[in-house]
């Protein structure tokens, strides 16, 4: 059934297709309608309306929902400087060393740092996270979708590779290769009191657009076809737990810490972490 599903997908028009979704969610609708249209998605998924900032009801687009601000004081930060934390709500995929500059995905299948990140320096790019360790978390239709720095510090620069959209979810693991590098994604260079962190957010099927908060940047949109990378001449502040970027609908993010890092035991795949929970 998998494979089924799999050859399927690889006929549509993956990004095309997820950019008219992406565009029917951002469009306002009559507010009865797109108040049963949230509350049916919140009843199926799970979604816990109460962490929410506003009332549910009250959201005039459903992208404007999915994207939702949780309420002041929802997720603390695990305090300390040198203390990294996770950056979204989700559940643990992988996680290890990075041997080699290689990275897991899943039983029998790797990928490397520098196929991950992308762009016109990529070994560069990469260079600086060799032998350190990495942490993939998925992100399900009933999470919390923004991405949040897991360590103060400043924002150096990003690259924003254009890819394709196959889905994320455990299936999408297991089939597709190198997964996490043909699609598309965007990777937030931070220069932290820890050393470099990389935060590469990677979208998927129906992921309208992942957006930058900290710079002009949307990922699969017409204007951004080729890789770009940019670094600030003048690096922007961040504090730990501010807000780096949004999924518009959901995905995975793949942390990068330079060696030092250590994750902490009780990190295992398959597990639930909230945003600002210790990583080490």
């Amino acid at each position: 059934m998998a494979e089924l599903s799999y050859t399927l997908l690889r006929l549509l028009p993956k990004n095309t297709l997820s950019r008219a979704v992406g565009a029917a969610c951002r469009v306002s609708a009559p507010r009865p309608v797109m108040r049963a249209v949230i509350r049916a998605f919140a009843r199926k998924y799970g979604v816990d309306a109460s962490e929410a900032e506003r009332p549910i009801d009250e959201y005039p687009t459903f992208t404007e929902f999915f994207t939702r601000r949780l309420k002041p004081g929802a997720r603390p930060i695990a305090p300390g400087e040198l203390l990294p934390t996770s950056p979204v709500d989700g559940t643990v995929g992988e996680l290890g060393d990075i041997v080699e500059s290689r990275l897991y995905q899943a039983k029998g299948k790797h990928y490397t740092l520098a196929e991950l990140i992308g762009g016109p320096r990529a070994d560069e790019d990469a260079r600086q996270f060799a032998g350190g360790v990495f942490c993939t978390i998925y992100l399900a239709p009933y999470n919390y979708h923004r991405i949040h720095a897991p360590l103060g510090g400043v924002i150096a620069g990003y690259v924003n590779m254009p890819g394709q959209l196959w889905p994320v979810n455990p299936v999408g693991v297991r089939n597709v290769e190198k997964l996490f590098c043909v699609n598309e994604r965007l990777t937030t260079f931070l220069k932290t009191a820890r050393g470099p962190c990389g935060v590469v957010a990677v979208g998927a099927t129906n992921v309208g657009r992942i957006r930058a908060l900290y710079d002009d940047v949307v990922t699969n949109a017409r204007r951004t076809r080729q890789p770009e990378r940019k670094l600030y001449p003048a690096p922007v502040r961040v504090e730990k737990g501010g807000e780096l970027a949004v999924f518009e609908m959901g995905s995975t993010v793949v942390l990068l810490f330079a060696p030092g890092v250590k994750l902490s035991p009780r990190l295992v795949p398959g597990m639930a972490i909230r945003l600002g929970e210790a990583l080490e």
